[in-house]
């Protein structure tokens, strides 16, 4: 019994029978979602190629408008036509519980007994927008499920709901006269995301008035797409203007997909999902895996005590979390590049006729400090260093014209001589350069000037750049070449 029963509640079969529409399936697939279970990325992936093919709309607007109405309404207008309609009203969260205040059965008796209809509350749980983050995989795994209309009813807080848009292909903003200020919303910020307008309750005084204003409102901006939204008067408690909202809704819905902004609007919001994601994963990984409760807590404290400032914190937590760009460049190769791919710049050999006469530019110039010059007899050079931030410059004079820098001068005169490259593992850098082909002078690593193991790739495979290759830790480098 036990395996049977962890067998149909792998994701692989849950995904399954969510693409043939089994409402056990969809409602355990959602229940995964808001608790984040940890086999719910594979659920969603088992079902994406099924989506896309349902009509999403969100409806949001102040609270009081009359929206659990009108959806209510707008579902038995959808059913009446043959279509699967699936309803998510995400509801303020408890306190205590974090669970959905207000409930299903509730809000929308007259439907919780159609086969038909899918109806679940959503949690906030504390999300700006009132939009609950598991929403959006919720729209997925009814959408690959089949139902025709997926409504998503929001909070209605204000100024937050334009995080409905991300979730909705068609977004329905509700308004209700006599409220006080009748283009409350314009103020409230959701004027720009509204697709259409409904003034429900119509039958109070003022929506004469509250048309007007939406009118000359929506008139003062034009839209990217070219769609003028329609203004609709309902009253769903009567189920007056239904017909009229539900035909806008597809006439709008038809009209976007036949724009060329849709496919630009859709890119962006697919790439705003994928931001949104990795936002989550990252947080997942540096405040659930990566650092430990105890430094954590110092780190806020050393913040708050103005020891640290915030962007350094940042810093530690990501290091703490293994993501430097080292370790990310790190994350998609195999050990064996990982010495090749651990790169960092010591220093540009420069090629000069006379140091004293080059320190006027470097030194007096630009104002670099001389640390130090040095004499590599086995290579007939001397070496003048000057640091530059993390690297340095070296200049290079030749001590005789048959020398490497002394040919180099004779060939082409003064200028830059070679880049010099700090790996983690020379060995295995070297390895990597030769599989891959690349011509190298020095096939092993050699003693360099200051006891540095060093190496040198030829400016044939490097697009004519002589490039020197030395070991972190073990000396300053070798300026040399062939």
């Amino acid at each position: 019994m036990r395996n049977s029963l962890t067998t149909t509640t792998e994701p692989g079969t849950i995904a399954h029978k969510i693409l043939t529409g089994d409402l056990r399936a969809v409602a355990r697939a959602i229940s995964r979602i808001e608790n984040g279970g940890a086999e719910t990325a594979a659920i969603l992936r088992g079902i994406y190629a099924g989506t896309g093919r349902g009509l999403t709309i969100g409806i949001t607007g102040p609270p009081g408008a009359g929206k659990s109405s009108l959806v209510d309404r707008l579902a038995a207008h959808y059913r009446a036509s043959g279509l699967k309609v699936g309803i998510l009203a995400v509801d303020p969260s408890s306190p205590f519980s974090g669970g959905a205040i207000l409930g299903d059965r509730i809000r929308m008796q007259s439907l919780s007994t159609d086969p038909g209809i899918f109806i679940r509350s959503m949690a906030t749980r504390g999300n700006l927008g009132g939009l609950a983050r598991a929403t959006i995989d919720s729209v997925a795994v009814l959408d690959a499920a089949g139902y025709d209309r997926i409504l998503v009813e929001t909070v209605g807080v204000g100024q937050d709901e334009i995080d409905i848009v991300r979730a909705a292909d068609v977004t329905l903003v509700v308004l209700v006269p006599g409220m006080g200020d009748d283009i409350q919303a314009i103020k409230a910020g959701i004027m720009e995301i509204g697709d259409l307008f409904a003034i429900n309750k119509a039958e109070r005084e003022g929506v004469e008035r509250m048309e007007r204003e939406l009118l000359a409102s929506l008139e003062m901006s034009v839209r990217p797409d070219g769609w003028h939204p329609p203004i609709i008067r309902t009253v769903a408690t009567r189920n007056q203007g239904i017909d009229s909202l539900a035909e806008a809704i597809d006439r709008y819905a038809a009209y976007r997909k036949a724009q060329p902004a849709a496919t630009a609007r859709n890119l962006h919001l697919v790439e705003h999902r994928l931001h949104e994601l990795l936002r989550e994963e990252l947080l997942r990984i540096v405040l659930g895996d990566a650092i430990p409760a105890d430094d954590l807590a110092a780190l806020v404290g050393s913040v708050a005590r103005r020891e640290l400032d915030p962007y350094t914190a940042v810093g530690e937590m990501l290091r703490h979390a293994g993501l430097t760009p080292t370790m990310q460049r790190e994350a998609g190769r195999d050990a064996g590049m990982r010495g090749a791919m651990d790169l960092a710049i010591q220093h540009l050999g420069v090629a000069v006729s006379s140091i004293e006469e080059s320190l006027k530019f470097w030194r007096d110039g630009l104002g670099l400090e001389l640390k130090e010059v040095e004499l590599v007899e086995d290579q007939g050079v001397r070496v003048a260093i000057l640091p530059i931030g993390e690297s340095r410059i070296e200049l290079l004079e030749a001590t005789g014209d048959e020398t490497p820098v002394g040919r180099f001068l004779a060939r082409r005169g003064a200028g830059l001589h070679h880049l010099c490259l700090e790996v983690d593992n020379l060995a295995t850098t070297l390895d990597s350069l030769k599989k891959a082909g690349i011509r190298l002078i020095d096939e092993q690593p050699r003693i360099g000037a200051g006891g540095a193991l060093v190496a040198f790739v030829h400016p044939q495979g490097t697009g004519g750049v002589l490039l020197e290759l030395t070991q972190k830790g073990t000396g300053h480098g070798a300026p040399a070449g062939s």
